[in-house]
């Protein structure tokens, strides 16, 4: 595929990732351009000059600013949506929002992130819910039979519902708005964990019909660690409190978000200037080509290889998981084993995980890649001819 002058390895002296290294895990941390450390540097400095001042008349708007050209992201009124420190977080304020009792059920899915699995347990067990989880098979063979997975599950006792827009270990790209109202018609509230969306995909959180959305800007935005928002619904809005209850509490959705105690804000601060960065690099059109890209790198490593994708090759965005040719044991221990070594004795970052039996790599693709990349990993598990 031929590419702008802004992608490929040219574009690498933009970030300060090591030349020896293939990078294909940009969906684990994310990677923050020079450019949007220079902006966080100066925001830092500023605060540093009197922060007596700037955290007592200016933070609060200097946040809301800041939120201007994200919410413009997301597709996403201002007034909507609060900074977190990640979806993580966001997620568990939901969680430690709602009022469980005992016999309600929280649905989540076999792909949920492993994180996100265990707060809805925690929240579960404290009084009595129950978390009842809807197994999607790999690969995925169609969006029909996901949505019957899930179908199946929900019943009059599903109080929440928390489904994947990206789901992190598969890379699959889920229906949002199609598993929410399946949900909203069980009589369920919605959470969408979309931690991998923004900057990943063209993203409207409202059209999707949740009644929260979480999702990280660190990772496909290009912002500084850690840097996430929160969305919610304007019925939810009242309800809905972060984990830290501070001196915003009564004052309202955003000022309840905005003032958790003395915290490191410039990661929020800082993301206009990432999104101005994404957008540099072509916005839509730099999704459209690290969609196409990943697509490119997944049918290569699965020919190699001889085996298959997570799903069919429409059903990834800008990353995609690949099933590896190796027989034994397919546990974490193992797959964490691998990644390792592939970083330590090959200089390739890429997500190993085990999944459905068997041991898969996750990779990714960002303005900084080119199919050599994957040529790389790819033959160091080309089966013999």
């Amino acid at each position: 595929m031929s590419d702008s002058p802004r992608w490929g390895a040219a574009a690498r002296e933009a970030w300060r990732l090591d030349p020896a290294v293939a990078y294909l895990n940009h969906g684990g941390f994310g990677v923050t351009p020079e450019a949007v450390f220079a902006e966080q540097k100066r925001w830092r400095a500023r605060i540093e000059r009197d922060p007596t001042y700037f955290h007592t008349y200016e933070v609060e708007d200097a946040l809301r600013a800041a939120l201007v050209p994200v919410a413009k992201a997301i597709g996403a009124d201002t007034k909507d949506v609060v900074f977190v420190e990640n979806a993580t977080t966001g997620l568990n304020a939901v969680l430690r929002s709602l009022d469980f009792e005992p016999r309600d059920e929280i649905l989540i899915t076999s792909l949920s992130y492993p994180a996100i699995r265990k707060a809805a347990y925690y929240a579960a067990s404290r009084c009595g819910a129950h978390v009842i989880e809807a197994e999607i098979p790999l690969p995925l063979a169609d969006k029909a039979s996901l949505l019957r997975a899930i179908a199946a599950k929900l019943s009059i006792r599903t109080k929440l519902a928390i489904f994947d827009h990206i789901a992190s270990h598969s890379a699959l790209l889920l229906p949002a708005d199609e598993m929410t109202r399946l949900a909203h018609e069980a009589g369920a509230c919605v959470m969408i964990d979309g931690a991998h969306a923004p900057g990943q995909i063209p993203l409207d959180v409202a059209s999707v019909g949740a009644d929260w959305y979480v999702g990280n800007l660190h990772k496909w935005f290009f912002a500084p660690r850690s840097c996430g928002f929160l969305w919610a619904s304007k019925t939810m809005q009242a309800m809905t409190r972060p984990l830290a209850i501070s001196h915003g509490y009564g004052e309202g959705f955003r000022a309840e978000f905005e003032w958790t105690g003395t915290r490191d804000v410039t990661p929020a601060l800082a993301t206009p200037a990432a999104i101005e960065f994404h957008e540099s690099l072509g916005g839509p059109a730099l999704m459209a080509r690290n969609s196409a890209l990943v697509r490119e790198a997944g049918q290569l490593l699965a020919e190699r290889w001889r085996t298959g994708l997570a799903g069919r090759s429409d059903a990834f965005a800008a990353m995609v998981t690949v099933r590896l040719p190796l027989t034994g044991e397919a546990t974490g221990a193992r797959a964490n084993a691998l990644m390792r070594e592939l970083a330590e004795r090959h200089h390739i970052a890429a997500a190993v995980v085990a999944l459905e039996g068997a041991l898969w790599v996750r990779v990714a693709a960002q303005a900084y890649n080119e199919i050599a990349d994957y040529e790389r990993l790819a033959a160091l598990f080309a089966p013999a001819p």
